[in-house]
């Protein structure tokens, strides 16, 4: 393991999946050529439509399903080797638990499937169902009898039992109420101050736009966006002027000629939405895709393009 991959929490080079048919010919290239480094200790978010490749990226690095080409490394570890699935938690869209088991007994179950001792058991079970919010007598309740949101709840609670450096999480919120939203969001953000590494799918932008500190776009099964959410969504060619407690008189000034101003002022960039960026960066790609013939069966996606920005006037405290 080398001391570079060591640093990084996911690692992928030209990493590639092609699915073939009965005959063994390539019927859809799901990954195509992904480079990808996901630091340690960040929130990551993994974005795009549906058949872009957010599940097919997911499975190779659990090892789930194997590469066409190319390699990936979770924890400085081969993906899906041994050595580093103990290290790594995952919520899955669709959380397939024992049904018949309540929510106390559900933590229990995989915690011995990690070999955590009883005493840890003792510990940690009652310690994550108050994290994820699961009152008393619900972590007595059959998951049969579990709302959706409830089983997202004991369902993130299973990916945290074995206490995870690198948690995947495939649509967290799904199912939760405004407020079990918050709470998730207010988790992941937890686990990050902790030290952990989160990877995030998700199709609601706001709330990756909320937690995610670097975010990607795939399309296609290639990436076509990266970068800080911060920087991707700032509108570069506007400047926004911003100042506090100013007179009448010096607004007039400041309208007239912003250089005979004594006030200080703060020069940023006006951002635009997570949404905004996504609906252009895909509705780019699905016109490419629509004039060059996408051969691998991607159906067409009609998206809004460009990034619906209004120029921005001075705001003073006489426009608040």
């Amino acid at each position: 393991m080398s001391e570079a991959l060591s640093d990084h929490a996911v690692h992928t080079e030209h990493l590639t999946k092609v699915y073939k048919d009965f005959w063994g010919r390539d019927k859809v290239r799901a990954l195509d050529d992904l480079n990808l480094t996901i630091h340690r200790g960040e929130v990551f978010g993994l974005l795009g439509p549906n058949g872009s490749g957010k599940s097919t990226t997911i499975k190779l690095l659990l090892g789930l399903i194997f590469p066409t080409a190319g390699s990936a490394s979770v924890l400085g570890h081969p993906a899906g080797s041994t050595q580093v699935n103990e290290k790594v938690g995952f919520l899955p869209e669709e959380s397939y638990l024992y049904r018949f088991l309540n929510g106390e007994e559900t933590l229990r179950f995989y915690g011995r499937l990690f070999k955590l001792s009883r005493r840890d058991l003792n510990r940690r079970v009652p310690e994550l169902l108050d994290v994820v919010g699961l009152d008393a007598k619900a972590r007595k309740r059959k998951l049969r009898e579990y709302s959706k949101g409830m089983a997202r709840r004991i369902g993130l609670a299973q990916a945290l039992i074995n206490n995870p450096d690198l948690i995947l999480l495939d649509e967290p919120t799904t199912g939760l109420d405004p407020i079990g939203t918050r709470e998730m969001k207010d988790l992941i953000l937890s686990l990050k101050a902790q030290g952990k590494t989160v990877l995030l799918c998700s199709h609601l932008l706001a709330d990756v736009q909320d937690v995610c500190d670097r975010i990607t776009i795939l399309f296609g099964g290639r990436m076509r966006e990266l970068g800080h959410v911060r920087d991707l969504l700032q509108v570069k060619d506007i400047t926004q002027v911003q100042a506090r407690s100013l007179t009448d008189s010096q607004i007039e000034e400041l309208r007239q000629f912003l250089a005979r101003m004594g006030a200080q002022t703060e020069v940023t960039h006006p951002t635009t939405t997570l949404e905004d960026l996504f609906m252009r960066v895909v509705g780019e790609n699905a016109r490419i895709a629509g004039a060059s013939g996408d051969g691998n069966g991607n159906a067409t996606i009609t998206a809004r393009a460009g990034m619906a920005t209004t120029p921005v006037k001075e705001t003073t405290s006489a426009d608040r």
